[in-house]
């Protein structure tokens, strides 16, 4: 008797489980665009990928490339977008598994990030200056001389997100109904506010309603786990020594980094200056995500990097 109830009662849990999950992906919707401009679609190994443009073609070009986390799109540079495309051409990805792009149930990895990079920008850019944060730092630039970048300009990078790859960890995330169940806790409104304000936003208050709606319903699309169930679980970390890296590459590389980041502390980011002799600039009151809390300056930043390249 006590086993069949034990089986009754997981069965019922499993069954409460599957109808929450069919609940929360209902009430998601479609994902509206992340940036103003132009929405294309580039394919890539099977994969569409999403991308927007904006900008006049005959400007430089500059591609804007989001950082990695359970709920990342392009739309990480909505509050800058339209300020560089005042003097750049500029292109923005959502990278294959994430925001409007397809989002396949993929073993999701570090070298596949790199590879898109790469052929991502040789169809759609030429010598472009590159903008990428966090993780996607790394992939810019084990990407660059395939690429053809002319310059680097990288938020906050890091190789390494996760302690190590838990395989078992990204098993259990990707499994139909407990997997699921467990990304949504993982994904919830309060889950995404808290990682938010815990080591992305300097000033949670930044971090505004409409910024976390649009997270939430991009991480809650159709097949959304599977690419955050590598990022928990370690496989989305960088094999890269990105320091020796700078220093052997020729591109040149601008560093931006927030005083008040923790996650990747700034210290971690005079030395990586240092030992890739590359150009640090710090901006006040901000954390992981600078470019978010202090579009101004980071547009500023920017232009002012790339037209001292003009001048070199």
């Amino acid at each position: 008797m006590k086993l069949r109830h034990l089986i009754g009662g997981t069965a019922a849990a499993a069954g409460l489980a599957a109808a929450g999950n069919r609940t929360l992906a209902g009430r998601a919707g479609s994902l509206s665009d992340p940036l103003p401009g132009r929405q294309h679609t580039y394919r890539w190994r099977g994969i569409d990928v999403s991308y927007t443009e904006a900008g006049d073609p005959a400007d430089p070009d500059l591609l804007l490339v989001h950082g990695v986390n359970a709920a990342a799109s392009s739309h990480e540079f909505a509050e800058v977008f339209e300020g560089l495309a005042e003097e750049f051409h500029v292109i923005a990805p959502d990278l294959p598994g994430f925001g409007s792009s397809e989002r396949p149930p993929l073993l999701y990895s570090a070298s596949l990030y790199e590879a898109f990079l790469a052929d991502f920008a040789r169809d759609t850019v030429e010598d472009a200056t590159c903008v990428a944060s966090s993780l996607s730092g790394a992939y810019a630039v084990e990407a660059a001389e395939d690429a053809g970048f002319s310059r680097l300009v990288l938020i906050c990078p890091t190789t390494t997100a996760m302690p190590a790859q838990r395989p078992r960890l990204r098993s259990l995330l990707r499994a139909p109904v407990v997997g699921t169940a467990l990304y949504n806790l993982i994904t919830s409104r309060p889950s995404i506010r808290y990682f938010s304000a815990d080591h992305g936003y300097y000033d949670p208050e930044n971090f505004t309603d409409e910024k976390l709606e649009f997270e939430w319903t991009s991480a809650h699309q159709p097949g959304a786990r599977y690419a955050p169930a590598s990022f928990v679980s370690g496989f989305l970390n960088s094999q890269l020594d990105l320091g020796k890296e700078l220093a052997e590459i020729d591109v040149p590389t601008t560093l931006v980094w927030g005083r008040e980041a923790d996650a990747t502390p700034l210290k971690r980011g005079r030395t990586l200056a240092e030992t890739a002799d590359t150009k640090l600039v710090v901006i006040d009151r901000a954390r992981l995500l600078p470019h978010v809390e202090h579009p101004r300056e980071f547009v500023g930043v920017v232009r002012e990097e790339l037209r001292g390249a003009e001048d070199e």
